[in-house]
């Protein structure tokens, strides 16, 4: 982490005698040399503000945490609290330094603090990544833009110069025209180095958002795995896009300022059996812990229908059996599941795949490895060819990251 150092007396001499004044800034960087790393300083004017010690970064992450886990109520809190003066202060610093801003009554968190969220998260879930220039994704096929691989191939119009494989085309001229000085190139015998293709990816992300999710820890396990996904975009693939859209009885597209706020629906009904049927316009209205995944498909399938990505995949991350689904112009919320929700849920995910959509469903087992809804989850993964992942929530971000980056990356179609 970057940090900031004030230099407050006199002059500080650098090697070579070069001096600088009194309330300069260092900021110290890392920056490449040749394989190495080393320390440079940039230097600036300095501001007068008050520099953050680990004791108010801490404060800060602690809070975060908070809101992590409490969602919009943790940003209530702040306005109903009664605070010391030294709390007053802590909060009039976080808005001043732009983390939190206040609307109104209420506060809100900033770009900067949804950022550092990300950036935490990719941190803590994604430590083996090592940074990287390119901007896509590596696959099996050759293509231009990538590393250079094995091989060669004949040239063709519009290939980049930068690629020539001199050693190839020479041979191709002495194979052509025999041995001897000068050797006669002519345009047959260039050859290019043959390189990695990079593909585009668009990605949706389905989080589960049901009354079940609030256990285990499970749901703050998922955003934080959704926010080091916006985070790893930004940084390794930024030809990328990536939508979270929340399902539960009905389904919403998250924006991704709104995401760290986010919350499970609490459970309303405790009846035994429940059947009921809600028009898809008042849809708010009913009770929210189901799980509609069919309405989260149908919501993916519209936005990957916008998105640019030569390859297209749904990230689905649930804890249950599909207990609502969509028929005609009214939303059923059943429970027991039933085996007609399963099967239009499982229709609609078959819509997509034949789209070229790829699926990977992450299986939250805590407590329900042995009920039925696995069989589910196995069945749809079969229908879609596409992958599954049960685990805890505490390993979500390893299955996570081994799907979308281990290469698994081409488009799949259903014959």
């Amino acid at each position: 982490m970057a940090f900031m150092r004030r230099f407050v007396s006199g002059t500080l001499a650098i090697g070579g005698g070069l001096a600088y004044p009194r309330d300069t800034v260092a900021k110290s960087v890392l920056a490449p040399n040749n394989h190495h790393r080393i320390m440079r300083y940039l230097y600036q004017q300095y501001d007068g503000n008050e520099f953050q010690t680990q004791q108010h970064l801490a404060q800060f992450a602690g809070f975060m945490e908070f809101v992590l886990e409490h969602g919009d109520a943790a940003l209530d809190a702040l306005k109903d609290v009664e605070m010391d003066p030294d709390q007053r202060k802590i909060l009039e610093n976080w808005i001043d330094e732009g983390l939190l801003e206040k609307v109104g009554a209420s506060f809100r968190l900033t770009p900067r603090a949804i950022n550092s969220l990300q950036r935490k998260a990719l941190m803590e879930i994604f430590k083996n990544l090592r940074p990287d220039s390119a901007e896509g994704h590596d696959t099996h096929a050759t293509g231009a833009g990538g590393e250079r691989t094995e091989g060669s191939r004949v040239y063709q119009f519009g290939d980049p110069v930068s690629n020539l494989d001199f050693t190839q085309t020479l041979r191709n001229a002495v194979a052509r025209a025999g041995k001897g000085l000068p050797i006669d190139l002519k345009e047959e015998d260039f050859a290019v180095h043959l390189t990695e293709s990079k593909a585009t990816c668009s990605t949706v992300i389905l989080l589960d958002m049901s009354g079940s999710m609030s256990r285990w820890n499970r749901f703050s396990n998922a955003k934080r795995c959704a926010m080091a996904v916006y985070a790893l975009i930004r940084q390794r693939f930024a030809l990328d896009t990536v939508d979270v859209v929340g399902f539960h009885s009905g389904a919403e597209v998250i924006p991704e300022h709104r995401l760290p706020l986010m919350m499970p629906k609490r459970v309303s009904l405790f009846d035994p059996e429940v059947n009921i049927r809600v028009p898809i316009s008042k849809i708010d209205e009913a009770p929210q812990h189901f799980t509609n995944l069919q309405m989260g498909l149908m919501t993916a399938r519209r936005i990957l229908a916008r998105r640019g990505g030569v390859n297209k995949q749904v990230f689905i991350i649930t804890d249950g059996q599909p207990t609502a689904h969509v028929q005609g112009d009214a939303v059923h919320l059943v429970y027991p599941p039933t085996e007609r929700t399963s099967m239009i849920t499982l229709k609609e995910a078959m819509l997509m795949a034949r789209q070229g959509v790829r699926f990977s469903t992450f299986a939250l087992i805590e407590d329900y490895y042995y009920m039925d809804w696995v069989s589910f989850v196995d069945h749809m993964t079969r229908l879609t060819r596409g992958v599954a992942f049960y685990c805890t929530g505490d390993n979500l971000a390893q299955a996570i990251m081994e799907s979308y980056m281990s290469g698994r990356k081409q488009k799949t179609s259903l014959s």
